[in-house]
């Protein structure tokens, strides 16, 4: 701690967090890190191997498999962000994160989140421009477009992560260093902040409700028109195959930023912490878990992609 004089009131500044994670015994304790464990292994595995396939394989060469391998990149870096350190710290007596450690973590946990859900909308518009617009297609979505449309949502996850960084970690600690959850995230720092919080708060649930709500307006137009095309298609294998490839998509998509307005988007949201950690294991470790799975149990392609890549792994 490092003292700060103010008038005739001393205040110490925290040099390190503590994270406290979930609380219970040892046992309590063990369980969570096979549980974090089994999730993390799934998901290195999944996205590396969704990685692998549509490189390897020139016949997933195509804008909405660039755009699914880069998903799969982000919810790999997403959870290697989080994971590794809350399960160190199950069986951590300090638990301690420094000031920079937390504050890197921070950054790049809310890059990636922020990515995440940008990638998700350009998904969307990806699925509506080759349904809707076929013809335009290979123009619209070229290779150059589709790395711009990427580069892109880096660039508004680093926006926004550096926002909110900047004015969390602006804010005076010295009150408490111990942080009510299992990683560094805003509403956790805010309740220890003993400076005036309000200015974040507002900022929050603001850019995190405009993403929120800016996201699922445009999801929802282009799966409306997706939807209107379908109906007047004739052939039952063409709507078949884009209901399921459509039908992941908006698995993934609602699951996500369901999450997120539930953890960030609304009034009170960093009242109730117990349930915010329960939530937090469902975004950055059970969804990036999922993402890779749902893709492949449900696309024709990514199976046969895989099992092509079997196959020649075995003759080999």
């Amino acid at each position: 701690m490092s003292p700060h004089s103010n008038g005739n009131l001393s205040m110490a500044y925290f040099q390190d967090f503590v994270l406290e994670g979930f609380g219970g015994g040892l046992e309590t304790q063990a369980l969570l890190f096979a549980v974090f464990l089994a999730l993390y292994m799934v998901t290195v595995l999944g996205n590396i191997l969704m990685i692998i396939v549509i490189t390897l394989d020139a016949r997933l060469h195509s804008p909405m498999y660039f755009f699914l391998k880069n998903l799969s990149f982000v919810d790999l870096c997403y959870s290697s962000v989080i994971a590794p350190n809350a399960m160190a710290n199950f069986f951590s007596s300090s638990k301690v994160i420094t000031f920079a450690g937390c504050a890197t973590q921070f950054f790049f946990f809310s890059l990636l989140a922020t990515t995440e859900g940008i990638l998700l909308g350009v998904m969307a518009y990806d699925r509506f421009m080759a349904i809707c617009n076929p013809l335009s297609y290979p123009i619209t979505m070229c290779q150059s477009a589709c790395t711009h449309l990427v580069l892109g949502a880096y660039c508004g996850g680093c926006f926004n992560s550096v926002v909110q960084t900047s004015f969390t970690f602006h804010l005076p600690f010295c009150s408490s260093n111990h942080i009510n959850h299992f990683f560094c995230d805003v509403p956790p720092l805010l309740q220890i902040s003993c400076g005036n919080t309000s200015i974040n708060e507002l900022l929050l649930f603001s850019i995190c409700g405009f993403m929120i709500v800016g996201l699922a307006i445009v999801i929802l137009i282009s799966y409306g028109y997706i939807i209107a095309t379908i109906l007047r298609m004739r052939s039952g294998a063409g709507r078949h195959k884009i209901f399921s490839t459509c039908g992941s998509h908006m698995t993934v998509v609602t699951l996500f930023l369901g999450t997120l307005f539930v953890m960030y988007a609304q009034p009170g949201a960093i009242e109730s912490m117990e349930q915010g950690k329960v939530v937090s294991v469902f975004y950055t470790l059970v969804i990036p878990m999922l993402n890779p799975l749902i893709y492949s149990l449900r696309n024709k392609d990514v199976k046969e992609a895989v099992r092509r890549l079997g196959q020649k792994h075995m003759t080999m």
